[in-house]
């Protein structure tokens, strides 16, 4: 069966960084784009960043574009997202979801709490 697993996430500050990570398993993972979606409290989900299925192409959401960046290694079935100068409004849980044509018809994770104080 198909699992991602997410990991990094955590309590930072304001101007801190982390890397969120998605191990993916039960699939061929160079037939899929991968992308990062996340949901804060009250809000709907949205699209941060995607990159497609050999890393040819990248989108960023205009409210992390320069911030963030995306990025997967083939070889460990693993996508990346870096999130540097994190800001408060930042707070979210971050979901990676793996597809073929459209995010909503994907692979999910569980998701994974990003908190950023001050």
């Amino acid at each position: 069966q198909v699992q991602l697993v997410e990991s990094g996430g955590g309590l930072v500050q304001a101007g801190d960084s982390l890397r969120l990570s998605c191990a993916a398993s039960g699939l061929t993972f160079s037939g899929y784009h991968m992308g990062w979606f996340r949901q804060a409290p009250g809000k709907e989900r949205e699209l941060v960043a995607s990159i497609t299925n050999n890393g040819g192409n990248t989108y960023y959401a205009d409210s992390v574009k320069g911030r963030f960046t995306i990025s997967r290694d083939n070889g460990k079935n693993t996508v990346y997202l870096q999130m540097n100068s994190l800001k408060p409004e930042d707070t979210a849980v971050y979901f990676c979801v793996a597809y073929v044509r459209d995010p909503r018809d994907g692979y999910w994770g569980q998701g994974s709490q990003v908190t950023v104080s001050s």
